[in-house]
């Protein structure tokens, strides 16, 4: 499969340089203001994957294309990528502005893992529609972030970080309500998080990584050190889902990804998630798809 756009390669693409920060220790960040738009020039950002984090402000319609939906921005709007999900950005509008940073997970180093958000994750919601008080008030943050970048202050990244944070959990505010258990997490809930991560580790396939190792329950019950019948009853509590289904929409969901944007034959990419005969993997597909994998990257 295509390889994710790295941050050199992006900087090339719009700057032919790398500007911004990178150092072993921060890792690197950046902020850039939205061209205004110019009749003639492209506005399209090709689909892919890229191997940084990426928030962004936008005023102005658009539509954002992603495996297998597209998502609508009517009016002005907040979007959350990461390396693990690939996109395409189309802006429809003649009149937009907005502001977006860019940033790795070194910069989030001994600070917690970046996908364990939502909005990061490719099951999560990753677009919201912003009202005008919202937009005022994310701009603000944008505004604070890039002071502190321009600025000398010795500790600037810590503050940095810390208003990424609040841009992060602004959209987390924005997720679907859900009903908040009140009591601490349970030894199922644990459980589930240890597995979600652990299949989670195995995406994004690629050439840098290119297929995955453990698909079945008993293998993730053997590397969580659990029975697996404990592991099916943890996952069925917490997601009200088996341990089976939760792995097969994770597998399908990589399966249209590289089906759709990777130049690998059917065959290569049934045994890169772990079907060692090209039957078994069309099979798989059309149970969970109603249609065969050639016909998918066909339409």
């Amino acid at each position: 499969m295509e390889k994710a756009e790295t941050l050199q390669e992006f900087y090339k693409r719009k700057f032919a340089e790398v500007p911004g920060t990178f150092t072993s220790e921060i890792g690197h960040f950046n902020i850039f203001r939205l061209e205004p738009f110019v009749e003639g020039k492209p506005t399209n950002i090709p689909y892919r994957r890229r191997d940084f984090f990426k928030i962004m402000l936008v005023k102005g319609q658009s539509d954002v294309h992603f495996t297998d939906k597209t998502i609508a921005i009517k009016t002005q709007g907040l979007s959350f990528s990461s390396p693990q999900i690939p996109y395409k950005w189309e802006h429809l509008d003649k009149i937009r502005e907005g502001v977006y940073c860019i940033f790795d997970q070194q910069l989030f180093h001994q600070f917690g893992q970046l996908t364990q958000y939502e909005v990061f994750q490719p099951n999560g919601k990753h677009i919201f529609e912003l009202t005008d008080e919202q937009v005022s008030n994310v701009n603000n943050i944008f505004r604070r972030i890039e002071k502190e970048f321009n600025s000398e202050y010795k500790y600037k990244y810590d503050v940095i970080r810390n208003l990424i944070s609040e841009l992060i959990h602004f959209g987390l505010r924005l997720q679907p309500p859900v009903v908040q258990e009140k009591e601490a997490a349970n030894a199922s809930q644990r459980i589930s998080a240890l597995f979600l991560e652990l299949l989670e580790r195995q995406f994004p396939v690629d050439d840098q990584h290119p297929a995955i190792q453990i698909k079945s329950a008993s293998e993730f019950a053997d590397q969580l050190n659990i029975h697996v019948n404990h592991l099916n009853r943890a996952i069925k509590e917490t997601l009200q889902k088996t341990t089976t289904q939760v792995i097969a929409e994770r597998v399908v969901q990589e399966a249209k990804i590289l089906l759709r944007h990777s130049k690998w034959g059917v065959a290569e990419i049934g045994y890169a998630l772990g079907f060692t005969e090209p039957t078994h993997f069309n099979n798989f597909f059309k149970k969970h798809t109603t249609t065969s994998p050639t016909k998918f990257r066909n339409v």
